[in-house]
């Protein structure tokens, strides 16, 4: 692969694309309610380089949104609080920069498509002036050039006859053409990465696959990385690199997307994956992780997973996994594997 040069924020020329573009670092994010301290994030870990897909999975709740808001600078405090840990961009902590710092990344250098683009997107105004809004505020562009880049870019994520659609209102396009155009409000300004929070949900099969498609060759195109955030394993099979999955607020299990589906190492990432339909099982009931998700102000002891696991025994339910590095038969690290579970070897090999 030929190695591209981007300029870091200090004018530095940053590494080859094997430097992570972000880096988050033990993060512990809470929200103090009335019944008290809910812990939604506790030690995450992870990062994503140039041109890489990292797919985070999980159930609702597990803290996958909560993460990216974080490190988009856009949750919530209060109620939610940034106990500990660090974001980095290209080595500098977001965490410690000013709010204008942090301004000038968000949109330009780091930018989020929501799962939901109806609220998303105003709907008093044009998804025009929307779009362009983008290049008024962050380029000083007039009106007029930022309404013909707003068309260019309905045009390059595929929206048929933009220049006569420009100035629409959101409730006037499809559900999969609204996510087209926050896909292009998220592009406006060719970042190095886009967080992409669920941004298949609600569509059909089709449409997903044809929001999917276009968010992998957009990808290549500008060589951005994308952290992919979603529940459903079947999206992120052909487009990630790597994934993630978290429970709890933690993160379970890593691996290289191929090797996760073939050998799972812990009985979460296990039961997700017996969880998707299957033609060959036509007829027979679905397979469902028993339970449900633990209340995050109430985190069992142990194991998170520990009342919902098949595997679980007395140790599951006294001590914290750590995130062990998964080998192979031969004791040989596995590259990029890990999973927080006392049986994971039994997990992987049964």
């Amino acid at each position: 692969m030929t190695t591209i040069e981007k300029t870091n924020p200090a004018g530095n020329p940053a590494a080859a694309d094997t430097a992570p573009l972000l880096e988050v670092r033990d993060l512990h994010v809470e929200f103090v309610t009335r019944e008290g301290v809910a812990q939604a994030v506790n030690g995450v870990n992870y990062s994503v380089s140039a041109g890489e897909t990292l797919a985070v999975l999980g159930e609702s709740g597990s803290g996958k949104s909560v993460t990216a808001q974080t490190i988009m600078g856009i949750l919530d405090m209060p109620p939610g609080r940034i106990a500990k840990g660090e974001i980095l961009y290209r080595g500098e902590d977001m965490l410690k920069m000013s709010t204008e710092q942090r301004r000038r990344i968000r949109g330009q250098k780091i930018a989020m498509i929501f799962q939901d683009a109806l609220s998303s997107l105003n709907p008093v105004l044009t998804v025009g002036y929307q779009l362009g809004e983008m290049f008024r505020v962050h380029q000083g562009m007039s009106k007029k050039d930022a309404r013909a880049k707003a068309v260019e870019l309905m045009d390059r994520v595929r929206i048929p006859a933009a220049k006569e659609r420009v100035d629409q209102y959101p409730h006037q396009f499809s559900g999969g053409m609204r996510q087209r155009i926050m896909i292009a409000m998220a592009l406006a300004l060719e970042p190095d990465l886009i967080i992409a929070d669920e941004p298949t949900t609600a569509l059909d099969v089709t449409v997903q696959a044809q929001v999917m498609d276009l968010l992998a060759e957009l990808q290549r195109e500008y060589h951005m990385g994308l952290i992919l955030i979603t529940h459903d394993l079947g999206v992120v099979a052909d487009v990630a690199d790597k994934i993630a999955v978290m429970y709890a607020g933690r993160i379970v299990e890593t691996a290289p997307v191929h090797q996760l589906y073939k050998n799972p190492a812990h009985p979460y990432t296990k039961g997700l994956l017996q969880s998707i339909p299957r033609l060959d099982q036509k007829g027979q009931e679905l397979y469902a992780i028993k339970g449900l998700p633990p209340n995050l102000l109430r985190i069992p002891s142990g194991c998170a997973f520990n009342p919902r696991c098949e595997m679980a025994q007395d140790v599951c339910r006294t001590d914290v996994p750590a995130l062990h590095r998964v080998t192979d038969a031969d004791g040989a690290e596995l590259v990029g594997r890990g999973s927080a579970c006392h049986f994971w070897k039994e997990t992987l090999r049964g």
